[in-house]
């Protein structure tokens, strides 16, 4: 990394047998028939896979320590750094799996991640150590191929104490064959977010149909970009006119309090549809959030319509244009059903929401939330007193999604609660606490992919996944 450098080797022969002996400082240094050092390599491998960054900005920086190299030999040790840490990672299993069962043993995550056709990439994950164990690319998450994968993590490090992922078919198949008798737990995440697409999308779909069929959106922005073009053509001074909006006061030309009413309403019912806290559907609804603004504008505007003179509609056009399109909206039965609809079955999904202390409202947390650290009793009879509820309501027991929701509950409740794992080690009895969620490697993805963007641009990596990492049999 100084730059280049010429080293003089002294080649020594043994007299008795011939054999030649090179420096091993310098191949310390410097592979051999190469002529690059390690450290450049070190270098670019970071460079490209940790800090993300492209081709031409790893030479600009190689540069600046007046070391040149071209485009292809910085790709090339790229992929030879790939090959050095893998090597590296399979030299030192034995090692790895020496510390964990120091530390007790391990807790597998496992779980992939693919965009469309492509190829699935499967990883293994201990939390305990939050080393990544091992990774494969996968034709798809069948059965079958994942029974390979996880042969091959048995070979190297042994059973695990506990299995931590979501609820996938072929996963739960391949988890039950390789690893019987080993305790087995879905992450709350996913069973909540699965349970909770069940429950909230038929419902969800119609209301999506319904508003696309008004078309609403786009003759929202439409009407705002009409009422700001207005608002501009008629101000005198658009600073005082904004520092009003902002204090909530009426503007001092009261022929502009039409024209910024309509712009502010239709902007508030336009940002539901950005409300929410990260989450995703079905935690986050936005839509339904879209719709009842609507409604709510709709029984409001009347009212407020009656603050302006009858004479004036010139003046008002912009706000009565406002009232027919939300007015249209709200003549919508089936709409109207399906947003009273999504109210109770959103009232009764976050209340199984708040049983298991995860995803939370509010929070803030998005997909990072790493729920609550309640006792796992106290999940376990917030969830069992919420099934039994199901049960007693007369409008739920008569509901098939919520007995779906139900067998649901049943089906996957031996694996929503782990209790902590007391096991034996060298030095005592340690005491293991399983994640219960998979959130630990929901991370490592997401962050294999902003690497991506950052390196390409490209919020695809169907290409990559297709291209890179050549499917490795077990």
């Amino acid at each position: 990394m100084t730059g280049p450098f010429i080293a003089r080797e002294m080649v020594l022969q043994c007299p008795a047998c011939a054999r030649i002996y090179a420096s091993e400082a310098l191949l310390r240094l410097v592979a051999s028939r190469c002529n690059v050092a390690y450290d450049v390599l070190v270098f670019v491998g970071q460079a490209l896979f940790r800090r993300h960054r492209t081709t031409e900005e790893v030479r600009i920086e190689l540069a600046a320590r007046n070391v040149r190299l071209s485009a292809s030999e910085v790709g090339y040790l790229g992929r030879k750094f790939v090959t050095y840490l893998a090597v590296g990672h399979r030299q030192a299993t034995p090692r790895i799996r020496q510390a964990m069962t120091l530390a007790g043993g391990y807790i597998l995550h496992i779980d992939a991640t693919h965009e469309g056709e492509a190829p699935a990439l499967m990883t293994g994950m201990d939390s305990l150590s939050q080393i990544v164990l091992a990774n494969v690319k996968l034709p798809s998450e069948h059965a079958d191929h994942i029974v390979p994968f996880l042969q091959g993590l048995v070979s190297d490090y042994g059973n695990p104490r506990a299995c931590v992922h979501d609820m996938g078919v072929g996963i739960l198949k391949a988890v039950a064959k390789v690893f019987p008798g080993i305790r087995d737990f879905v992450c709350h995440f996913h069973f909540l977010r699965d349970i909770g697409k069940d429950f909230l999308e038929p419902a969800y779909s119609v209301l999506r149909k319904r508003l696309c069929s008004h078309a609403i959106s786009s003759r929202l922005h439409a009407l705002v970009r009409e009422a700001r073009q207005h608002i501009s053509e008629q101000s005198s001074d658009p600073a005082l006119l904004a520092k009003a909006i902002q204090t909530a006061d009426p503007p001092q030309d009261k022929r502009l309090l039409s024209l910024t009413s309509t712009y502010l309403l239709a902007l508030w019912c336009l940002h539901g549809k950005h409300s929410g806290d990260g989450y995703g559907f079905p935690f986050d609804r936005p839509l339904l959030e879209f719709a009842q603004r609507m409604l709510e504008l709709n029984n409001c505007l009347p009212e407020f319509l009656n603050l302006f003179p009858i004479s004036d509609r010139r003046e008002n056009r912009d706000l009565l244009k406002l009232t027919r399109e939300v007015s249209d909206v709200a003549k919508d039965v089936e709409l109207c059903q399906a947003v009273k609809e999504l109210c109770w079955r959103s009232q009764v999904f976050d209340r199984l929401r708040k049983a298991m202390r995860i995803a939370a409202p509010n929070l803030g947390n998005g997909l990072n939330d790493e729920a609550t650290t309640e006792a796992m009793s106290t999940i376990r009879q917030g969830v069992e007193q919420f099934r039994r509820n199901l049960e007693k309501d007369a409008k739920l027991a008569d509901d098939p999604l919520s007995g779906k929701m139900a067998r649901q509950i049943d089906k996957y409740g031996d694996k929503l609660f782990p209790d902590p794992i007391e096991v034996a080690t060298p030095n005592g009895t340690v005491t293991i606490y399983p994640q219960r969620t998979n959130n630990i490697l929901e991370q490592f993805f997401r962050g294999v992919r902003r690497g991506h963007r950052r390196k390409t641009g490209n919020d695809s990596m169907c290409r990559v996944l297709r291209r890179c990492w050549p499917i490795r049999p077990w």
